[in-house]
Formats: structure tokens, sequence, C-alpha cells
């Protein structure tokens, strides 16, 4: 992530939960877990940032230790940057982390590593070979100069192609060349082990020319990180006006007017800070892993508010004894709350722009509006699988 080499600390409250892999972890190391509720009500054991260091949160992602990430106050505008910054180091740890699934595919599914398994049956490279890590770590240690020769190999072709573009700045080049770098950073040692075992064998150059393929495919869907931080933010700021009005309704009983309220700096201020005092948040929160769906990652993020509108909005209930109302499209959610949310064009035209570029890089992408009835909660639910 670029961003890491700028915000060494990002100054935003944050609950991280662990999946079963990070608990035992945590057990293991005799470090206490925390139970917190989330905003769904769910309880899960984790740990509670005032602040953190974005490198410590992402080697957490890639370790696939983390089930859930929320953050949660009456406001998110005062911390955009920062908000933007997390969004983008989650989804380029969902990247980094299917990346290095897709190359370790790749390398089992290679002609140099059938060869090695049809005249070794009884060592043969497949998924289920043990490793330790800690060792192949060492091994590649003692290899660094062959290692980084392999690598530097694999991305030849890239940083050509980053040099001769023209359309970037001497400060993109830097960008993309750090983040192909990363990219490959990142790969696990027993993939690392198996090229620098082969290194030699005449096969080996097909098997980085399949891997540059995929870099190149994940370097293009490396954008989309920008963009779900854009709209993350903007239904971020959504939920907030809505939240702020709700609250002014309620608080002030038709004293206070909720519009004005939007426009007037002071008053917003102080509705703020009595929300901040009556704990009245809205959510926002990441959900990772939690298996793969047709093979491929899976992201979602979740903004959860208390919307008055909602209810009137949806004429027809499910009467059933489900958790989740009726679900709709969060573009008819834009345009049915327009009177009240105010100028929608921005966010529509995010969730267009999106949904349109996740399309061309192969990534899905879907966006659903829901209630939470025993909380009457709203909440905007980004899916994407990578």
């Amino acid at each position: 992530m670029a961003e890491e080499k700028r915000k060494k600390i990002l100054e935003l409250p944050m609950k991280v939960l662990f999946n079963e892999e990070g608990i035992n972890f945590f057990l293991k190391s005799n470090k206490k877990l925390s139970k917190f509720k989330l905003a769904d009500e769910a309880e899960h054991y984790g740990i509670f940032f005032d602040s953190f260091s974005p490198p410590s949160v992402q080697k957490m992602l890639l370790i696939d230790y983390i089930a859930y990430l929320e953050i949660s106050r009456p406001e998110f505008m005062s911390k955009r940057q920062d908000v933007m910054d997390l969004s983008k180091l989650i989804t380029y740890g969902t990247l980094y982390r299917r990346f290095d699934e897709v190359v370790f595919a790749r390398v089992l599914d290679s002609e140099v590593t059938r060869k090695w398994n049809r005249t070794n049956p009884s060592s043969i490279i497949d998924r289920k070979t043990v490793v330790n890590d800690g060792s192949l770590l060492q091994a590649l240690d003692k290899n660094k100069v062959a290692v980084a020769a392999i690598k530097q190999g694999m991305l030849k072709s890239l940083v050509a192609s980053v040099q001769a573009n023209d359309d970037l700045l001497p400060e993109e080049k830097n960008i993309q060349l750090f983040l192909a770098d990363k990219y490959l950073s990142i790969l696990r040692p027993f993939t690392w082990f198996v090229l620098l075992k082969f290194k030699d064998s005449e096969d080996l150059p097909a098997l980085l020319a399949d891997i540059d393929v995929s870099l190149k495919e994940f370097m293009v869907k490396s954008k989309i990180a920008e963009y779900l931080s854009l709209m993350t933010m903007e239904l971020a700021a959504m939920a907030e006006n809505g939240n702020i009005q709700s609250f002014s309704k309620s608080r002030y009983k038709g004293t206070l007017d909720p519009i004005a309220v939007m426009y007037d700096p002071e008053m917003r201020k102080m509705i703020v800070e009595e929300m901040r005092v009556r704990n009245q948040n809205v959510f926002l929160s990441w959900r990772l892993g939690g298996g793969t769906v047709n093979n491929r990652e899976r992201l979602q993020v979740k903004i959860y508010n208390k919307e008055t509108g909602f209810a009137d909005l949806k004429k027809s209930v499910d009467e059933t004894k489900s958790v989740n109302l009726k679900q709709r499209s969060l573009q008819e959610f834009y345009k049915e709350g327009s009177d009240e949310a105010g100028n929608t064009e921005l966010g529509l035209y995010y969730l267009s722009y999106l949904s349109e570029e996740c399309q061309k890089v192969g990534i899905h992408f879907e966006s659903l509006v829901s209630q939470i009835r025993e909380s009457n909660l709203t909440v905007i639910t980004l899916t994407l699988l990578f």
C-alpha cells in the first residue's frame, strides 16, 4: 500500500475481531482478548485500538487472523483521510492475499512442479506438503541473492512498461513500482522456496511468465482500492447526515430545523457533541474472509445507522422471523432517500463508476440495503469478490 509510506499512525479508534486462527494464536501467546458486541449485536473476541500503525494491522490481515474490523462515531468527515486510508489498507490486504493464492495455485499446477512430482512420488509438492515457514525463511535468507534475481526477473517486463508509460507522472511511476514489489514480497515462503529450488529448470521461465501475467492483472485490479475508499466515505457521510438529522428531530421535537443543522457549522458541532455523549453512532465495518466463494476472496463493507425513513420507504415487510427485512438495491435507496438526504448525484456517480470498474477488471460487485428488525438499523452492504 503506497499510503503506508506516508502515514505512520492512523488516529482512528477501532475494534479488531479475530477469527478462530487469530484467537488461538493470541491465546497460545498468553495475550488477553476482550469480548465485543458489534453493530449487528453479534459478539466476537478481539482487541481495541485508540490508534494503530497500518503495517501492523495489514500483517494480521495477510496471515488471515482478522474476521471483522469496526469503527463507530457520530461523524466521519473529521477523519475522512484516516477512514479512506483504512479502507485502502483493507482492500490492498485482500488483493495481496488473493494474489498470493493465485500464484501458489499456478506454481503447483506448473510443468516444473508436475515433472518433479512424477519423478519424486515420495516427496511430491502439493497443498498437503508439510512446511515450516521458519526453516524456509532461513533457507531463503541464505540464498537471498538468487531470490532477488528471480524477483527482478519477474518484475523486468512490468518495470519496463511502467517506465515507458508517458501518461504517468514520476511519483505515480514510483507508486506503481512500489506496489508491484509489494505484491511479490508478500508471496508465501513456500512459493519462493519452490521457485528457488527450480531456478535452473528449463521450465521455470514459462512459470515466471504466468506469474507476470497474474501480477499485471492484479496491478490493474488495485485501482479498485481507491474507488472503494471513495464509495465507502460517501456512504459514511450519507449515513452520518441521516443520523444527525434523525437525532435532531427526536431530540428537539421540531424546535430545530434538521436541514439547517447540516449547513450551520456551530449548530452541527453542538449536535455531534450531544450525539457523542449519548453514544448515537454510525458504524462502519469490514468483514474479511469467512471462506472463499467459488475460489474467490470476499470482502464486505457494511454501514449501519438508524434511518427513520427506512420503514416508510419499505411498505412491504417480510413477516417471517428473519433478522433482515426485504432487501433492495443501493441505487434505489439513494433515489428514494434523495428528499431527506439531499444531493445524491455524487453518491450515485461513485456507485455507478465502482460497479463499472469492478466489472472491467473481473471483480464481482453488488450492493444491497436492508434493515435489522430488533435494533431498527439500516444496513448498507457492499460485497466484492476478488
